[in-house]
């Protein structure tokens, strides 16, 4: 049975925002966010809303326009800004043609914008130009796809709604849809037509202006939860256990794999919650979840098919023959060659461990799952209740994988970030050198999961690609539990920068206890070794080749006054890194070490200590803080593109090197 909805869509139940709702493009904004900020409704990208109003041109003339949602627009969020104006008599002669090419069609709805400024049109501009109605609201809601994925999908709209929708077969997006339903429309509408439904595909509705659109779109689709309780009879069942726990040397592996196929390091992520356990427990689960999607419209953010169980090698075997086999069907009708997309999974179904989805980035990876869980909803509401889960074929599928509208949308995404897809662990990632690396690491692209002991960790930034984790680094225990946690949320670990540390109050070495140096070895040396051979096995499934970087200390090569707790301690830390990198250079990994000093925006060191030193030196804290060779200042930001950039390309053939960034030490050089 389809999962009750938590949101309602009343006109009134969201803040305008600053919207003039009198204003109808600010209207049809209004009631998108609406309709979009419901997820049983639009998915990610999904659906579209417009309103036919006049544009005014530059000269004062009225021009009777289109405004339609722009594509890369997410209706949850959407501002006026993301319509697009066309003019509307450019639109009906276009639909006039007995044929358009997607290419020429996409060329035409530029050319007919009136605001060059404006977002490319959706693909349906021309479906919302022909329907007679001035304001128009399109989804994919779970609740009609799940009524129209059955052998019985006509005669179940006919028994919900009657007379009272346009009911189409299933007909690619675009110019040939909005032919199919301009042919069908004076079969089926009168003046009681509210919305038309799409099989396989989703629910229009329209009205003389957005807010009656809206509740037209909520009473139908309210209409059809209805009927789908009416013919839930089983009980509600108890929820399943999660799944059984897992090992994360397996999670590494798939990733690896998956990775492998793909051509990119890819971020897994693991889903065991009820929903899934339920699934992965029916008998029928594997048959089941290869019946295709619930909307053709997933098929790039989840391919055709997820993969079922842990064979990578024979899902990219599988999805090349289906490639080469509508390849064939698509030369045949004209489209030429295709380039075929990468092979690897979206979506891998397992009984132990639940759900992995994969993406990019996190980000896509959570995109993937949003479906899933709605699709694992869907198909089993489906088959339970309503007969059988029945998708589009597989050439279908197929056509809209490899639509070139879609294609152009892939190509639009530009080269991503250097470390897109990759998993970094930094250790003291709450402040000083541990955050600024952090945050490098996140702005090129990756990953990163931070552990220190400040509970400001876990919020130290707010993205789906962090994941901060409040951790004492001499705890054994908890580090294990971190890296379980971290393989579940992207997969594995291809960085660690080693920053977490602790200066020990300034003692000469008669007066300087047993315990401090004890302290100062855990957190500066033991800790690290405990993270090495933790994070190692996890480091070399890596599918990119594992990098280390250990922050070390100019008082390794010079150490201070006071400081023999703290200097030996960075001195250990060194050559255990240098032992690493001897050791772990048979599998990929490199390991080096930089050597900051005098890095002032740290936690080491308040305004009222520099300027005491300042003093003692007569100096200004200014210059104190550049009493370096260049007299240039080093902060935390500095040592953190140098640990970064030991992590990328240009340092490649590099290991076991020791880098010093104090701006040039008279005592080291």
């Amino acid at each position: 049975m389809l999962k009750p909805r938590t949101l309602t869509t009343g006109w009134h139940d969201l803040d305008s925002g600053g919207l003039d709702l009198a204003d109808p493009v600010h209207a049809c904004c209004h009631g998108s966010r609406l309709l979009g900020r419901e997820p049983s409704f639009v998915l990610h990208g999904g659906g579209n809303t417009s309103v036919k109003h006049r544009w005014g041109d530059i000269t004062g003339r009225a021009v009777d326009a289109l405004y339609v949602k722009g594509s890369g627009w997410d209706l949850a969020t959407i501002e006026p800004a993301g319509f697009a104006p066309l003019r509307l008599s450019r639109l009906h002669e276009l639909l006039d043609l007995d044929r358009l090419s997607d290419t020429d069609m996409t060329r035409e709805l530029a050319a007919s914008k009136l605001d060059p400024a404006a977002p490319q049109p959706s693909v349906e501009a021309l479906l919302h130009a022909f329907l007679p109605f001035p304001a128009v609201q399109h989804s994919h809601a779970d609740a009609i796809v799940a009524m129209t994925n059955t052998a019985d999908g006509e005669a179940n709209c006919r028994e919900i709604y009657g007379d009272d929708v346009v009911v189409i077969p299933y007909v690619m997006p675009g110019f040939d849809l909005a032919r199919e339903v301009r042919k069908r429309w004076p079969e089926q509408a009168d003046d009681n037509t509210v919305g038309m439904v799409l099989l396989n595909h989703g629910l229009f509705t329209f009205g003389p202006d957005t807010e009656a659109a809206l509740a037209h779109h909520v009473e139908l689709i309210e209409r059809c939860e209805a009927w789908l309780r009416g013919r839930h009879t089983a009980p509600v069942a108890e929820p399943p256990p999660a799944v059984l726990a897992i090992d994360r040397l397996d999670v590494c592996r798939v990733r690896a794999e998956v990775s492998a196929a793909a051509d990119r390091p890819m971020i897994t992520t693991v889903h065991q919650g009820p929903d899934v356990a339920a699934f992965v427990g029916r008998d029928d689960w594997a048959d089941l979840s290869q019946r295709g999607p619930l909307t053709p419209d997933h098929v790039l953010r989840t391919k055709r098919l997820p993969q079922v169980g842990r064979d990578v090698s024979a899902y990219v075997a599988d999805y090349k023959r289906y490639f080469d086999d509508n390849q064939q069907r698509a030369r045949e009708a004209g489209r030429g060659d295709l380039t075929m997309l990468d092979p690897a999974p979206r979506v891998v179904l397992d009984s132990e461990f639940g759900l992995i989805t994969i993406g990019r980035t996190r980000a896509e990876s959570d995109i993937v799952a949003d479906i899933y869980h709605h699709t694992i909803d869907v198909i089993t509401t489906v088959e339970d209740d309503l007969g059988g889960y029945v998708a589009l074929d597989a050439a279908d599928i197929f056509d809209c994988e490899y639509w070139d509208l879609e294609q152009a949308k892939l190509r639009r995404q530009g080269v991503p970030p250097p470390l897109a897809g990759q998993v970094a662990v930094v250790t003291g990632a709450a402040s000083g050198i541990g955050r600024a690396c952090a945050a490098e690491l996140l702005t090129q692209g990756a990953a990163v999961v931070g552990l220190d002991l400040s509970a400001t960790t876990e919020t130290a930034f707010d993205r789906s690609d962090w994941l901060g984790l409040q951790v004492d680094v001499t705890d054994e225990t908890a580090v294990d539990e971190a890296l379980n946690e971290a393989v579940g949320a992207f997969g594995g670990v291809d960085i660690v920068i080693v920053c977490a540390g602790v200066f020990a109050a300034s003692l000469p070495i008669g007066e300087l206890d047993g315990e401090t140096w004890r302290r100062t070895q855990a957190v500066n040396v033991d800790s690290v070794l405990t993270l090495f051979n933790q994070v190692h096995p996890l480091m070399q499934l890596s599918p990119v080749d594992g990098r280390v970087v250990v922050v070390g200390s100019k008082n390794v090569a010079a150490p201070g006054r006071g400081a023999a707790a703290y200097s030996a301690s960075k001195a250990a830390l060194t050559q255990l890194a240098r032992v690493a990198a001897l050791e772990w250079a048979d599998d990929g990994i490199r390991v080096n070490i930089v050597h900051p000093d005098a890095v002032f925006d740290t936690g080491l060191w308040s305004d009222e200590l520099v300027a005491k030193r300042a003093e003692t030196y007569g100096m200004t804290p200014e210059e104190y803080k550049r009493r370096n060779l260049l007299r240039t200042e080093v902060t935390s930001a500095t040592v953190a593109l140098a640990v970064v950039s030991l992590c990328g390309p240009a340092f490649a053939a590099t290991t076991g090197a020791q880098i010093p960034i104090d701006g040039g030490s008279d005592r080291v050089v």
